[in-house]
């Protein structure tokens, strides 16, 4: 659709929908849901809650209002799970001082929960896909890992340590992408979720109009038993598909199949890919340390290129 309104659409692919209200403010629109990636139900709701307002601070937003979406197999699933679900989103609801107004629930033959979030920006200070450039540093906040530690829950083989690290780390809310930006910090930048970092990179490029180099060995992980279950081929069905798309678009130099998995894992609620200005790199790791995000890893760089392409090298 077309309006001058309309400051981010579908046609980038990007985090969420941003539509200006005025000079100083813009709507930033977002849904996201999905089926249970851990067991325990208010755990759930928390991973599901801070995946989709993670999109509005992914634009360098802050959530406003949520309405909860909610699939329920009414024959299996007992109100108390149910409750503790939607208790778990209204926990990180609250925590990103955004107010649940209401929402949808259908009978379903599997449990799906997530939200409809609207947040604001100020368009001037607003984060997109769309406006990386050459020689902007990659600084990832999030380590990798989660779709390949859930994958092992359901199969019984993720460690009981690595699960609890799994959860807390999905469950963290990004809204330093909201403080970065109201700084002037940080223009450009997306989250890893589904398509994986290689897969949020490439739509970033293409919005982008440049490339990106990448070093594989600079990734973060989860924990050196994220390897243990690559090994065990505890491998999410996405994840392979994530694999094979980004080949088309990445040259691999000297990257083990181990380290490409891991690129393209898909993730639940993952961390924030940002574009950083040289010149702010410093300010930028300092807040991202002060606000204890899991991690601020710097993983590569953003280069000119006729064509969107990514070098991922060891």
């Amino acid at each position: 659709m077309h309006d001058p309104k309309l400051l981010v659409g579908a046609k980038t692919a990007d985090d969420a929908g941003v539509y200006r209200l005025d000079r100083h403010r813009a709507l930033v629109q977002t849904v996201d849901f999905f089926t249970p990636v851990v067991d325990d139900p208010y755990a759930f709701g928390q991973i599901a809650a801070a995946n989709a307002l993670s999109d509005v601070y992914a634009m360098g937003g802050r959530p406003l209002t949520a309405l909860n979406l909610m699939c329920i197999p009414d024959e299996v699933l007992p109100p108390a799970v149910v409750n503790a679900i939607l208790r778990g989103g209204a926990r990180k609801a609250r925590e990103a001082h955004c107010v649940i107004v209401g929402g949808h629930t259908i009978r379903n033959p599997e449990p799906v929960y997530g939200l409809a979030v609207t947040g604001l920006v100020d368009p001037r200070k607003l984060i997109t896909n769309a406006a990386a450039r050459p020689g902007d540093v990659l600084v990832l906040t999030k380590p990798l890992g989660t779709g390949i530690v859930t994958t092992g829950i359901k199969r019984g083989l993720t460690s009981p340590g690595l699960a609890r690290q799994a959860v807390l780390t999905m469950g963290r809310l990004n809204v330093m992408g909201a403080e970065l930006a109201e700084r002037g910090w940080v223009r450009a930048g997306t989250d890893v979720t589904g398509f994986g970092l290689l897969g949020h990179l490439i739509a970033l490029c293409k919005a982008s109009r440049v490339g990106a180099e990448v070093r594989a060995g600079s990734a973060p992980v989860m924990g050196e038993g994220v390897w243990r279950l690559i090994e065990r081929d505890s491998i999410p069905g996405g994840t392979r598909q994530n694999r094979q798309t980004a080949a088309a678009w990445t040259e691999w130099d000297g990257v083990s199949e181990a380290q490409k998995l891991l690129l393209a894992d898909a993730q639940t609620s993952g961390g924030l890919l940002l574009c950083v200005a040289p010149d702010k790199l410093k300010r930028v790791l300092e807040l991202l340390k002060h606000g204890r995000t899991p991690c601020a890893a710097v993983i590569g760089r953003i280069v000119r290129s006729a064509r969107p392409r990514i070098h991922v090298g060891a």
